[in-house]
């Protein structure tokens, strides 16, 4: 009986702590954890895909030869997906890329042989450390500026630019604050210990130059200071406004077009989610490789100059590389944001419902009523 009444005692006060947490707090903890879960899961990806994009050799491009989503007798024109009842198909393929020197298996045994499993997650604490943080401003900034556009432009309505603009501005409010942390994963990424022997020919550094998290920092900002720490941040910026603002229009369209009874189902979250993050990330991808060869410039071997602009990074990069090396790892980077940004989405909305997030519609009004209150005049006179 006492065990009994200590758990309902401890379900009443863990009720009493969500419920007396601010709104922009659950949106920082929901964020946080989605980004977290996603990123650990496919962080052996996220690692050889750095090793590609900083390499010298070409891979092809993974195109995707059809996504084809059924849920209603609706067409949507803007995504180009059909829709009707409750069938669901989400079919994409990939060419098989021409991958860097001894391709993706061969790069898998070479982690392994040299650094063992754990290191396909070299550089996975800098990632969490920088996606948790980065992942809880970019979703509660989006809620954020989402409530202050329709607060501040009523005409606006929910169009696609509410959302496009909305996340846009999300986007690039949290890389502005992560950023280090992402220069300092990337560095750490692209070390792989071992012998020159060892290491995969053109991909790799054959020294292992930063012993760690708080050893990275220190270095690069004893180098080159706090623009050391914000190097290729630009097309970061360049990157991220449309990729974001791209992610959650498709997401939050797709989500529209869902009959109502199917809307909190978690296949169809899940291939929401996939396809606003392929759509996204394949407008965008080769600003992401011009900043990862940016953020690991002073480990690179090739005598290609230095990358200053971000254009004229890009120009130097086809140049000297080929144009082919813009999407170098993009088969990769499918296979990964396909899982990331699902589970991302997936799992923010299961965070917002355990933390009883209200909805985006009741949250507006809430914001909105308490605003009046603030603003109302005190009915106490001295």
């Amino acid at each position: 009986m006492a065990k009994r009444r200590e758990e309902g005692e401890g379900g009443v006060h863990w009720d009493g702590v969500i419920e007396g947490m601010p709104l922009i707090a659950k949106e920082l903890i929901a964020g946080g954890v989605a980004g977290g879960v996603a990123k650990t899961v496919v962080a052996p990806l996220e690692r050889v895909k750095i090793l590609f994009q900083v390499g010298r050799s070409a891979i092809d491009i993974g195109s995707i030869m059809y996504c084809l989503a059924i849920f209603g007798d609706q067409n949507c024109l803007s995504v180009g997906f059909y829709f009707s009842n409750i069938i669901l198909f989400f079919l994409f393929q990939t060419r098989r890329a021409e991958f860097q020197s001894i391709g993706l298996l061969g790069s898998c045994k070479k982690i392994v042989r040299t650094e063992g499993v754990l290191g396909f997650y070299r550089g996975n604490g800098a990632s969490v450390a920088r996606i948790v943080p980065y992942a809880a401003l970019h979703y509660m900034a989006y809620e954020q500026y989402r409530r202050w556009i329709i607060q501040t432009f009523p005409d606006i309505g929910r169009g696609p630019v509410l959302d496009l603009v909305a996340g846009s501005f999300a986007g690039g409010t949290a890389v502005l604050f992560t950023y280090p942390l992402d220069l300092v994963r990337t560095k750490l990424a692209y070390q792989v210990v071992g012998s020159p022997k060892l290491n995969v020919k053109g991909l790799v550094h054959s020294e292992q130059v930063y012993r760690g998290i708080v050893d990275c920092f220190s270095k690069t900002y004893k180098e080159a200071g706090i623009r050391g720490l914000y190097r290729g941040v630009a097309p970061s910026l360049y990157g991220i406004f449309p990729y974001a603002g791209l992610k959650f229009y498709f997401y939050e369209e797709m989500k529209s077009r869902v009959p109502r009874e199917h809307k909190n189902d978690l296949v169809v979250k899940l291939v929401c989610g996939s396809i606003a993050g392929l759509m996204g990330q394949t407008f965008t991808y080769p600003l992401d490789v011009v900043r990862r060869q940016m953020q690991v410039q002073r480990l690179l071997s090739s005598n290609s100059g230095d990358l200053k602009g971000t254009m004229e990074s890009l120009v130097k990069i086809v140049h000297s590389q080929g144009w082919r090396q813009l999407f170098s790892g993009l088969s990769i980077n499918y296979l990964k944001v396909v899982p990331s940004v699902a589970i991302g989405f997936t799992v923010y909305d299961v965070m917002k419902s355990f933390l009883r997030v209200p909805s985006r519609d009741e949250a507006t009004v809430e914001v909105v009523t308490n605003k009046r209150n603030n603003n109302q005049p005190s009915s106490l006179h001295s």
